[in-house]
């Protein structure tokens, strides 16, 4: 009898996020490295969208988990017992923010944070609008999911949270929409699926202003923009801007799954009271998971990594420079690179996975590809891996010309 193979064991009993998955067959990862299981190297230039921001398998968030795995992994629901992991990495933390961010309620994933931090808003000013920007996105549970504003992805799922409404990034005129019925506005400060749209100059600071007129929270999702993505640590330090809350994940745990919506402790502090239990979480703040935070935290604080990207930035708009190229959009190592035609892109990015680099697309952009390496690239390897993008350009070009 034939043996049935991985891929298909994967499309018949693992659930599916789409009808057409890459299907990739992993080996291992190590460094800016991903092997497939016939031993053929890939450039990772995706980070697992901004997860692996210090590469795979980082020697210093390896020791950090095995340690704490000598000690003890979950002891009790979050928040009952004083576990170390969590508070070395609290105290770092608050360390490199504003004194007005000071405490991590700690969550699993950038969803769950968002989650949070809605019902947060709502307890903390009495109101119940919350407001989000088009083309965002913000996580797929049913309260993140509201918040998007593309019909086709959520139609199916309605009816939705109430009391979402939406104003286009960037746009200063549609802050007046903001007003003293709003809870909260959520917002990317670089938004990410929409192929990387950067704020113009002073946006955020006139939506602070706008907020604070109001009474309305300030959140800023930078789930995807942290750790050092920008070439800030998080992204509201670059752009000079004061969130009243900040969701953060992805990167945070170095490769393993955590999320923490960060505030003031004196707002936090009211998810647990007037009721007790106002949110509750079984695995969050994992103390292996924390551990890998702590780890990856101490290696960007201490270190030049967050300092060399913007180098590595600009390097690469040097570097990508080709005839179907309609424009490169960046915040540091996160960058969307748009292509003059809609049909140059499958081809982009299938002939890149076929010689060894590793692309994707955006949600809410089908001209662009997007670009989010492990911040440790160097600028030789940045160069090798990007001549396979360029090769990869030459081909769609040739394919339809």
């Amino acid at each position: 009898m034939a043996s049935i193979s991985k891929r298909d064991l994967f499309l018949s009993h693992v659930g599916q996020t789409s009808t057409f998955p890459m299907s990739l067959e992993i080996e291992r990862a190590e460094g800016i490295y991903i092997y497939g299981s016939d031993g053929k190297r890939y450039y990772d230039l995706n980070s697992g969208i901004s997860v692996s921001s210090l590469g795979h398998r980082h020697p210093a968030v390896i020791a950090a988990i095995k340690d704490q795995l000598g000690k003890y992994m979950h002891t009790m629901v979050y928040g009952e017992h004083i576990q170390s992991p969590q508070v070395a990495y609290a105290e770092l933390l608050s360390k490199h923010l504003d004194p007005a961010l000071n405490a991590v309620y700690f969550l699993n994933s950038g969803s769950e944070v968002i989650e949070a931090a809605m019902k947060l808003s709502r307890k903390a000013t009495g109101r119940y609008e919350i407001i989000a920007c088009r083309h965002s996105y913000h996580g797929s549970t049913i309260g993140a999911d509201s918040l998007r504003s593309d019909v086709d992805y959520i139609s199916a799922y309605m009816p939705l949270v109430p009391g979402i409404r939406h104003i286009d990034y960037n746009s200063i005129t549609d802050l007046e929409s903001i007003n003293c019925r709003t809870a909260a506005v959520i917002i990317e400060p670089v938004q990410a699926e929409a192929g990387v749209q950067p704020p113009k100059r002073e946006y955020l600071n006139q939506l602070r202003q706008r907020c604070d007129d109001v009474g309305a929270l300030l959140v800023l999702d930078e789930i995807q923009t942290g750790f050092g993505r920008t070439g800030h640590l998080f992204a509201h330090q670059k752009y000079d801007v004061m969130p009243d809350m900040m969701c953060i994940g992805k990167a945070m745990g170095g490769g393993m799954p955590i999320g923490g919506l960060v505030a003031d402790q004196r707002l936090l502090g009211q998810l647990a009271k007037y009721p007790d239990l106002g949110h509750i979480t079984t695995f969050g703040g994992h103390p292996v998971v924390c551990a890998a935070a702590l780890a990856s935290l101490k290696v960007l604080t201490e270190g030049d990594i967050v300092d060399e990207v913007l180098e590595k930035e600009k390097f690469i708009h040097q570097k990508l420079e080709h005839s179907i190229i309609k424009e490169i959009r960046s915040s540091g190592m996160m960058m969307a690179v748009e292509l003059t035609k809609r049909k140059y892109l499958k081809h982009v990015v299938n002939h890149a996975l076929e010689h060894g680099a590793l692309i994707d697309y955006f949600i809410f952009n089908d001209r662009s590809f997007r670009l989010a390496p492990p911040l440790i690239y160097t600028i030789e390897e940045l160069d090798s891996a990007l001549d396979i993008l360029i090769s990869a350009m030459d081909y769609a070009e040739q394919k339809y010309n």
